[in-house]
């Protein structure tokens, strides 16, 4: 289960076993703004959200890309793992 970025919805997913966690985004030039988290109900609790959160700052950081985070999950989450603040902009 690895997180990829569906650049025809604008989100990046992970698939899971009955349905897909997804973290959609907007563009800004070169950046991309985190709009929302979401996880399948059955799935709440369970680290998915932070898994996909993993995921997709390891996308951006590989493809050299900078994330606006508007989203109040991937608030909280960057703010536990400073690691990744690298990606973060703004």
């Amino acid at each position: 289960m690895d997180v990829v970025e569906n650049v025809e919805q604008n989100r990046f997913e992970l698939s899971l076993d009955g349905g897909t966690a997804l973290v959609a985004y907007r563009r800004d030039g070169e950046r991309l703004v985190l709009i929302h988290t979401e996880v399948p109900e059955q799935f709440a609790g369970q680290g998915v959200g932070s898994k996909l959160a993993k995921g997709v700052f390891e996308l951006l950081r590989a493809s050299k890309r900078k994330a606006v985070v508007r989203c109040e999950f991937l608030k909280g989450w960057i703010a536990k793992h400073p690691e990744y603040n690298d990606v973060v902009d703004g």
